[in-house]
């Protein structure tokens, strides 16, 4: 996964001259009086065009966010929340409260953009820091002036790496702080969206070689193609149908280089409710190819899922073996890491215990409270 690139904290920073704002991983947004509206709901809205109906600057803005890219939180003379962007812009109606206590002069379809923000404790004013500020403002369209005043007009606005560092030091560890808890919420998906936006930012890769990629994420393609010649079936129930298997990789594919995302030997053909549980790291493999199952995971859901009562193991081939290894230490052995907020909270309630290698589930189970008996 990409990591956000933050530039130096060590306060060293010096103008960029050659900033290419198309390529900006950091946004500043100037709120309205809907600022509220607009945390709680977890968006960004804005007309397509401006009311002399061109194209402005910040509305343009708003079609090139990525998932994962940064977001301050200007309001009531102050950044005040820290956001990450969820989705891309979609088309949207206004929000009924905007038309409201807006100007009265926005478009009825305008550009959405899911953003989710923290507040944090110590709100940044600009003007108490204008000339660290100014030092690092870009030449054009820059969100505020150099006197730490908004600039009227302008709603959101991309900011250069130096700047987003100062800004970062100047907030201190809030801020890094409100992203960590707005990455964690964000769903099982959050990390393969930001990945996803990475590679279709690339440009040392063509559209094609983009395509294979992204569409590897989806079991599709080349690394389906590989995959159906290494594994047969499904390792646990044994379906051999591959209309109805899913292609997993075994190392996420937001965590993989690129020849990792496409290597047959990084993957499995599951039924999808086998593919469910080992993606979100309540089951995992050893390398002989028993089931290992997670103490986070409910025992009910084995049973009432009809899974085998015992299964015969098959050996994975060294290649696998290494991208398992990565399976059990960095997925199935965190218990939480991507799972949604319900999930975590289940798994945070299940009483502390080593996880336990499946070989067999007593046929008793169900009516004994749901728990496992191993023989």
């Amino acid at each position: 996964m990409r990591e956000p690139r933050w530039g130096g904290h060590d306060g060293s920073i010096v103008k960029n001259e050659a900033w290419d704002a198309a390529a900006s991983h950091h946004w500043w947004v100037n709120h309205g009086q809907s600022f509220r509206q607009e945390w709680d709901g977890s968006y960004l809205w804005s007309p397509k065009k401006n009311k002399n109906s061109t194209n402005g600057e910040s509305y343009g803005n708003m079609t090139r966010v990525m998932p994962g890219d940064v977001v301050y939180s200007y309001a009531e003379a102050a950044l005040c929340a820290v956001g990450v962007v969820l989705a891309r812009a979609y088309e949207a109606p206004e929000p009924a409260l905007c038309g409201a206590i807006g100007d009265g002069r926005r478009a009825a379809v305008g550009w959405h953009v899911p953003v989710r923000f923290r507040q944090i404790g110590t709100p940044l004013r600009p003007k108490d820091h204008a000339a660290e500020l100014a030092a690092v403002l870009p030449r054009k369209h820059a969100p505020i002036r150099a006197g730490g005043a908004v600039k009227r007009g302008v709603y959101l606005a991309a900011i250069p790496e130096p700047m987003a560092a100062t800004v970062r030091r100047l907030l201190g560890p809030q801020a890094d702080e409100a992203e960590r808890r707005i990455r964690e919420s964000a769903g099982p998906d959050f990390l393969d969206d930001v990945e996803e936006a990475r590679v279709q930012r690339r440009a040392d890769l063509g559209p094609a070689e983009k395509e294979t990629l992204i569409r590897a994420r989806l079991g599709q393609g080349r690394f389906r193609q590989g995959l159906e010649g290494t594994e047969v079936a499904c390792r646990l129930t044994g379906l051999i149908d591959r209309r109805h298997l899913r292609a997993s990789h075994i190392k996420p594919w937001c965590v993989c280089d690129d020849a990792e995302k496409l290597d047959a030997n990084n993957g499995l053909l599951l039924s999808p409710h086998i593919g469910h549980l080992f993606d979100r790291g309540y089951i995992s493999f050893t390398d002989q190819g028993e089931l290992t199952v997670s103490k986070a995971l409910n025992p009910v859901v084995l049973i009432d899922w009809g899974l085998p009562v015992s299964m015969k193991s098959k050996a994975f081939n060294e290649q696998q073996c290494v991208y398992l290894e990565y399976h059990r230490k960095h997925v199935f052995g965190t218990h939480g890491r991507s799972k949604s907020p319900g999930e975590r909270e289940a798994a945070q309630a299940v009483q502390d215990g080593d996880d336990i290698v499946l070989r067999e589930i007593a046929q008793g189970g169900a009516e004994n409270s749901g728990s496992q008996e191993l023989v």
